[in-house]
């Protein structure tokens, strides 16, 4: 897909191994208790995780630029981390890869989407928003580094 608002390519495909020193600094860069590389590890061994990856092109380069981490379990998806570097940030990659993960999971049977997400984070909330999701519960000082609660956050696959 090309960018209608910038010069460059997008693609999304599967994460590797060799990305993890991008998605490493995506992840430091985004969140105050980043996940580690044996986290990320874990994901791309896991049968049920999906780990994917957007990739700018540009001048013969490629640049890991956002990242979507979700697990289909039963007949739902549940979302586990999502973040895009600051050079990327506000050019629709997060919701373009929220997009991406409900079509998976409607090719995979799902019928519902879930999340957790820190209730101080006003910006993702507002993403989740747009892409459908409802807040229907809270998970009291879910977040051990803070003690901060965790809204749960669910969505219909097929709304």
């Amino acid at each position: 897909m090309a960018d209608q608002k910038n010069s460059f390519a997008v693609s999304i495909d599967l994460m590797k191994e060799d990305d993890l020193p991008d998605i490493l600094a995506i992840e430091k860069e985004s969140f105050a208790t980043p996940w580690t590389k044996g986290m990320f590890k874990r994901e791309l061994e896991s049968e049920h995780s999906w780990c994917l990856c957007v990739r700018i092109n540009l001048e013969n380069r490629s640049v890991v630029a956002a990242y979507i981490i979700f697990w289909l379990v039963a007949d739902e998806a549940h979302l586990h981390n999502l973040a895009v570097a600051k050079d990327y940030r506000r050019q629709g990659l997060a919701f373009h890869l929220m997009n991406v993960m409900r079509e998976i999971a409607a090719k995979n049977e799902a019928v519902a989407q879930t999340l957790e997400v820190r209730e101080s984070n006003a910006e993702a909330i507002n993403l989740y928003r747009k892409c459908g999701f409802v807040v229907k519960g809270v998970r009291r000082h879910y977040y051990t580094d803070t003690k901060e609660d965790a809204l749960i956050m669910w969505a219909d696959v097929n709304p």
